[in-house]
């Protein structure tokens, strides 16, 4: 018998904004139960946790941590196996993303964007393993479309993002044939907050890129999440590009 959705657990982290949120929102109403995991934004957690258990009561909870704490990150997994009874999808969406120029690169820039992007999904897909063996589960990694083509300045996250890629690889070697493993590469979908670099002149020439000849969504993002998770029973160890093909364009 086929387990539903409406029983299956997923555990996001950095799930509480932006694309994260859009991931959740779109998996909560296909009837996935959720843990959101944050380290900083506890009320943007907070709310939509209350927003989701709303719809469906007992459905959604939160859970801190910090992800550049690697002793912490086995209690992510237990933490959700306690609530909910199981874990069936890791999502390795929570991402540091700033600019390392070289000359102006230091360890603690090294540390903060492998941790996140590269070190963090690697330790809780090891944590995560048994479990999701146990449940024929999931694991998707979300990447980025610069993997290919690694932007001018910011020489660790293009590093980290593209090690992601081959984690996403090696880990659909290592945990098959129980567990699928894949990998969404967003491009241009959500402009980072507060930064200037991103102004009007920048924003309009990538959109001039992209073949569709405009952004995308986060909810762009979530559909593509869905299907690897929900639609996709023959496909691990791929990497699906959501940038309007600009990836192929540059």
């Amino acid at each position: 018998m086929k387990l539903s959705d409406k029983n299956k657990v997923v555990l996001i982290t950095g799930g509480a904004k932006r694309v994260g949120a859009a991931i959740c929102r779109s998996l909560h109403a296909e009837g996935y139960t959720m843990m959101i995991h944050y380290k900083s934004s506890f009320h943007e957690a907070q709310a939509l946790q209350a927003e989701l258990n709303l719809h469906r009561a007992d459905s959604a909870a939160i859970v801190h941590g910090d992800l550049l704490d690697i002793e912490n990150i086995p209690k992510l997994i237990s933490a959700t196996i306690s609530q909910f009874g199981r874990l069936d999808v890791l999502i390795n969406n929570a991402s540091t993303y700033y600019a390392s120029e070289l000359g102006d690169i230091d360890e603690s820039k090294w540390h903060d964007l492998m941790g996140s992007n590269l070190k963090a999904p690697l330790f809780l897909s090891q944590a995560a393993a048994t479990e999701l063996r146990k449940n024929h589960g999931c694991i998707v990694n979300i990447t980025d479309m610069h993997v290919e083509r690694p932007k001018k300045g910011y020489i660790i996250y293009s590093v980290a993002k593209a090690g992601l890629v081959t984690l996403t690889k090696s880990l659909a070697h290592e945990l098959s044939p129980e567990v699928r493993v894949n990998a969404v590469a967003p491009g241009p979908v959500q402009w980072p907050d507060s930064n200037p670099q991103f102004d009007e002149v920048y924003r309009q020439r990538v959109i001039n890129q992209t073949l569709l000849k405009r952004v995308g969504e986060a909810e762009d993002v979530a559909k593509a999440v869905k299907f690897l998770i929900a639609d996709a029973p023959f496909i691990t160890g791929h990497v699906l590009a959501v940038d309007g093909g600009r990836s192929i364009n540059l």
